[in-house]
């Protein structure tokens, strides 16, 4: 049987539903409270390569954005900055350096959501086993201990793409987060639980009683519970596009 021929409507159609998903992730986290000012910044790989890539542009609030605002832009081109619509610096610096290092991850997501950001600020930043939605990241998480500052040039960009390893996760100390997930609907999931654990053990520690962590052994299973349950993300996702679509479908022009 002869290999299937992708089509240029098919690339076109495609390239579509990922500028919907992705502008869909923006207006969502806005909704959320998770954004900060004109700052942070989400991505998307197109191609297996990682190279073609989906990006926000520059300064534009996350609640404004449309699926036809973003940025179709090539990692290894050098003139990106020099562009009249060139992204934010630091968006550039994050995103193009994270998909040519690991050009398996297809989504991107970049915030300095308040929970997550108020455990990166601690001396010991982990996130600790002590629910279900904590329990869900055991073993997941990397974490980068040394601040640089904006991330604005290259050498920070890999550095970071380094830190990350071959985590899913990264808590960037005094800095904010990095979510990557396989497609827009996982990682934002990813996203939303992660908040929601950093919420119950930031409001855990402000009781100032003891924490009771589950096993090592009882949260490495209940990880690979959450990687099982297959579709859930997507339902997830596709039910907070719903609400869009029904309340302000302007996200996917």
């Amino acid at each position: 049987m002869a290999a299937a021929t992708v089509t240029r409507l098919d690339i076109d159609t495609i390239e579509r539903q990922a500028r919907i998903d992705l502008a869909a992730a923006f207006r969502l986290t806005a909704r959320f409270g998770w954004h900060e000012a004109v700052a942070n910044h989400f991505s998307l790989a197109l191609d297996p390569e990682g190279k073609r890539i989906l990006i926000n542009p520059r300064w534009r609030h996350f609640a404004r954005i449309k699926a036809s605002d973003l940025l179709l832009l090539d990692v290894d081109d050098p003139r990106v900055m020099q562009r009249p619509d060139a992204p934010d610096p630091t968006a550039w610096c994050i995103h193009s350096a994270l998909h040519r290092l690991r050009p398996e991850i297809r989504c991107v997501l970049h915030t300095h959501m308040p929970y997550a950001t108020t455990l990166t600020s601690l001396e010991d930043s982990r996130l600790l086993p002590i629910d279900q939605n904590s329990m869900r990241f055991f073993g997941r998480i990397a974490y980068d201990d040394a601040y640089g500052g904006f991330a604005l040039t290259q050498d920070e960009g890999e550095r970071i793409a380094k830190a990350l390893g071959d985590k899913p996760i990264a808590f960037l100390k005094n800095h904010g987060v990095i979510v990557t997930g396989r497609s827009v609907a996982h990682a934002f999931d990813e996203l939303y639980y992660l908040e929601k654990a950093c919420q119950h053990l930031v409001l855990a520690y402000s009781t100032g009683r003891k924490l009771h962590p589950v096993s090592d052994n009882m949260a490495a299973a209940m990880a690979r519970e959450w990687d099982e349950y297959e579709g859930f993300a997507e339902a997830h996702f596709n039910e907070l596009k719903a609400i869009l679509d029904n309340e302000d479908p302007s996200y996917a022009t």
